[in-house]
């Protein structure tokens, strides 16, 4: 019996569009995270990029649970001495929602070469429009 092994050429990607209107931001970021992946097809291989491309909608619309808001700090360092800066989530989600969920679901795909290849295929957008209309992506209903 032979191993079935996916090569770069076979593999079919669908686009998706999900609603993060009300949903939990972690809980969002790891569902996404996995489609990303493609841990959700048979053809599921660790060392092969086998995900579908994911649309974002309504990012900033998005819920942090308990005291997260005010909390749950991003912290970027400028590279000069004394260069740290700090922002709370709640600053962050206000100014700037497409980065945070793009930071959330990245920081659950993997380090290196592959995983920014699949996080290439991350689209995150604040409001109810997108550009990808002529992809036809489906509408995914996560729990």
């Amino acid at each position: 019996m032979n191993t079935y092994m996916p090569k770069s050429g076979e593999i079919d990607r669908k686009w998706y569009v999900v609603d993060a209107n009300g949903m939990v931001l972690g809980r969002l970021a790891s569902q996404v995270a996995n489609i990303l992946r493609g841990k959700n097809k048979p053809i599921y291989t660790p060392n092969v990029d086998t995900g579908d491309y994911v649309i974002i909608v309504n990012a900033d619309k998005v819920v942090l649970t308990g005291k997260k808001l005010d909390q749950k700090v991003y912290y970027h360092h400028s590279g000069y001495a004394g260069g740290l800066k700090e922002t709370k989530y709640r600053k962050l989600i206000a100014e700037k929602p497409e980065f945070a969920v793009r930071r959330a679901v990245v920081g659950m795909l993997p380090k290196g070469p592959l995983g920014r290849k699949m996080a290439k295929k991350l689209k995150v957008y604040a409001g109810e429009n997108y550009v990808e209309v002529a992809q036809k992506p489906e509408k995914l209903e996560l729990i």
